[in-house]
């Protein structure tokens, strides 16, 4: 059902569904819920959340807090995007260190992140349109994040089009993980 590639990070994932293809267009399955359990990934999504950008926009990097902490399920539905997760749990081996993928609607690659790592993405093409599944709902009194270029992350942009929450972030030296 999906192509399966782990990442340096404990429980983030890169997936590749099957693609069924014929003369009246494609069908593809973002979601299969026996099969990410199979997985171990979390499974019980409670919210969707739709996002259409212009190229050069960069979002992040953003988290939230527990008791609502979420894990992500990404991918384009148009478009292309660069991808990145950084684990920002204090006792994982990967503390500090990201993952980055290029998730886009040609070759229709998910992206699962789970709770405890910030996640951030650059838009690379006009009218690209981000899927998120979410494990908890949005809760603004927990969102928590640090600065796009505070974290060593090799972003293909030099003056990203960001939004004013997002400049005023701390740098990641700063950021102070619950997790």
């Amino acid at each position: 059902m999906y192509q399966l590639h782990k990442t340096k990070i404990d429980g983030c994932l890169e997936l590749t569904p099957n693609i069924f293809n014929d003369h009246r267009g494609i069908s593809i399955k973002p979601f299969h819920s026996d099969f990410f359990q199979t997985l171990g990934v979390e499974h019980n999504f409670n919210e969707d959340l739709m996002v259409i950008s212009h190229k050069g926009v960069l979002r992040g990097m953003h988290l939230q807090n527990p008791p609502l902490q979420q894990a992500k399920l990404i991918y384009c539905a148009s478009g292309s995007i660069f991808d990145v997760a950084v684990d920002v749990r204090k006792n994982s081996p990967t503390y500090g260190q990201h993952v980055a993928f290029y998730v886009d609607a040609v070759k229709h690659n998910i992206v699962y992140i789970p709770s405890g790592l910030a996640h951030g993405y650059l838009v690379l093409e006009d009218c690209t349109t981000v899927i998120y599944k979410m494990s908890s709902v949005y809760s603004p009194g927990l969102e928590s994040g640090f600065r796009w270029d505070s974290a060593a992350i090799p972003w293909p942009v030099q003056n990203p089009i960001l939004s004013d929450k997002d400049k005023s972030l701390p740098g990641f030296n700063d950021f102070v993980s619950i997790f």
